[in-house]
């Protein structure tokens, strides 16, 4: 794909506490929501997804605390583009709201029972009323990886034409690649002065590739979720997103890499997701190192192995010991230990490492290293 000019700067609409929290089992009490809030607002987030008036008093009532508690970061609420949603959302002190509509030919038949004509006036109206209201507006145009070009540039026209400040180009049941995220932004871009904001799912495990992709293409904005919560596989990850875009040069996004790992580890306790050990960024294996090969270059020259500085989030490498190890790191690290080996006791500690690892499916602590130690010289 051709490089295009790039923003300078990205929004990040971080939509955690709606889509994230439409997870299936999760689910943020009002204290948790604020908080969640807190931290994004604290961390840089820009922009925050809050909630869905129209599901009742007790969203409301949550989406109100979200709104009193912050001072800076923007709040958006998430409507169908229905009147009565939209009076659900009024007086709660949101900024945004974006207007959900399906554009898809399978779902303006098949979910609305509705023809794209009855679809457009509805646009027209709602729009217009939330503008009234006070509130900027963001046309969520569902399903839009299946609609036809025309389809979404009748939509972009009329949202435009009412004044809408943006659309949301969402890739509900994931199924775009980066290439195809490219062509379709940068067409879209080509049709409209709107910001154009990428809503990517992760069924295909590639929402932050086609995240990145649409910001190349010209998209201003991004949805993402912490730790990559959301419906089905999930939504793009916010760490994944920021911490990308700085080290590839991409983009700014104002989010403060610092404050991440303390955000991702409260939504991991608050919505009962672990964290895998692999996830990037801010997993706990995400800078560990196990195999020889590795340890022994980066002992060399960290630079060997570090495509990303593990300052950048607060963290740091880590050198562990495993059924991978070489002569060289368990040397190293049982000299950090305060424990010196001979080459032939490095040997014996190899092996018991390899029969660990088989046994056990997990590295050796401190005290377990120290106790490989004790049966060496228990056995001589």
């Amino acid at each position: 794909m051709d490089k295009q000019a790039q923003p300078l700067n990205v929004i990040i609409n971080d939509t955690t506490l709606r889509d994230g929290e439409q997870s299936p089992g999760v689910g943020f009490t009002i204290d948790e929501k604020v908080n969640i809030a807190l931290l994004l607002e604290s961390a840089g987030v820009s922009e925050l997804e809050v909630g869905i008036p129209a599901m009742g008093e007790r969203e409301r009532e949550g989406i109100k605390a979200i709104t009193h508690s912050l001072t800076h970061s923007k709040t958006m609420g998430w409507c169908r583009m229905l009147a009565e949603d939209v009076d659900c959302a009024v007086d709660l002190g949101l900024d945004w709201l974006d207007l959900s509509v399906p554009v898809s030919h399978q779902q303006i038949k098949h979910k609305l029972n509705k023809t794209l004509e009855q679809v457009i006036r509805s646009c027209e109206s709602v729009i217009q009323q939330a503008i009234d209201n006070g509130m900027q507006v963001c046309v969520g145009m569902e399903d839009a990886s299946r609609a036809d070009h025309d389809v979404l540039c009748r939509v972009l026209e009329v949202a435009e034409s009412f004044g809408a400040s943006r659309v949301r180009f969402a890739d509900t049941l994931g199924i775009l690649d980066p290439f195809s995220t490219y062509q379709t932004i940068s067409e879209l871009r080509a049709q409209t002065g709107l910001q154009i904001e990428m809503h990517a799912h992760n069924d295909l495990g590639m929402a932050t590739a086609n995240s990145l992709a649409a910001i190349r293409a010209g998209a201003n904005s991004i949805n993402t979720t912490v730790n990559g919560l959301g419906e089905r596989a999930g939504n793009a990850a916010l760490e994944e997103i920021a911490v990308a875009l700085k080290v590839l040069n991409h983009a700014e996004t104002g989010v403060d890499l610092l404050k991440l790992e303390g955000l991702c580890r409260y939504v991991q306790v608050a919505s009962g997701r672990p964290l895998m050990p692999q996830k990037a960024i801010v997993g706990d294996c995400a800078f560990t190192h196990e195999s020889g090969i590795h340890v022994d270059g980066l002992l060399k020259d960290i630079k060997n192995y570090q495509g990303v500085e593990p300052s950048l989030v607060g963290r740091d490498h880590q050198m562990v010991l495993g059924k991978h190890s070489g002569m060289q790191a368990i040397e190293s690290i049982y000299t950090a230990m305060g424990i010196r080996l001979t080459t032939a006791q490095c040997e014996l500690i190899k092996a018991q490492l390899v029969n660990w690892a088989e046994t056990y499916k997990c590295v050796p602590d401190p005290q377990q290293l120290r106790s490989f130690t004790s049966m060496i010289l228990h056995t001589a």
